[in-house]
């Protein structure tokens, strides 16, 4: 029986990447520090077409497309990743998930939102490597009026 790879379990989702986006400001979307960890910078809601899921969670969208919205940030993870690494297979686990969520004062389900992106992880990565620590945050806006912002850390297969 073949290994479960991180490319194998995303193709088997039947979801599609966007491009890989362009950072809007002076920064890098993707690091490499000691040839072991992979910093992303906030990624955003790209969508296949280069547009952006925009809109505030509680106001001008709900919590479950709050979540699906997550989970599209973490397909744009996805693209840098494998644009700047050239394969999903590279990485070894996910560390951290940093998850910003553009919301109403009164919404309380940040966590509910960020796991769009985690679960998609872990589905990628399985359980095991595919789930790190994490925060999920409140904003009282985001870039563009973005619903969702995320940053992670990802630690490299040893070569």
């Amino acid at each position: 029986m073949m290994d479960n790879t991180p490319e194998s379990n995303f193709a088997q989702l039947g979801l599609t990447l966007p491009p890989a986006p362009k950072p809007l400001g002076v920064y890098k979307p993707l690091l490499i520090v000691d040839k072991r960890w992979v910093y992303v910078s906030g990624h955003g809601t790209v969508q296949e077409d280069g547009t952006l899921i925009k809109g505030r969670i509680g106001k001008d969208m709900d919590a479950d497309q709050g979540k699906l919205a997550a989970r599209q940030v973490g397909l744009a993870i996805l693209a840098t990743l494998k644009a700047n690494l050239g394969s999903l297979n590279r990485v070894k686990r996910v560390i951290k998930v940093l998850g910003m969520v553009n919301c109403t004062a009164d919404f309380e389900k940040h966590p509910f939102i960020i796991n769009g992106c985690s679960e998609l992880f872990s589905k990628i990565w399985g359980e095991e490597n595919g789930i790190g620590v994490r925060s999920a945050v409140g904003m009282g806006s985001l870039p563009d009026n973005i619903p969702v912002e995320i940053e992670a850390m990802f630690e490299l297969e040893e070569k």
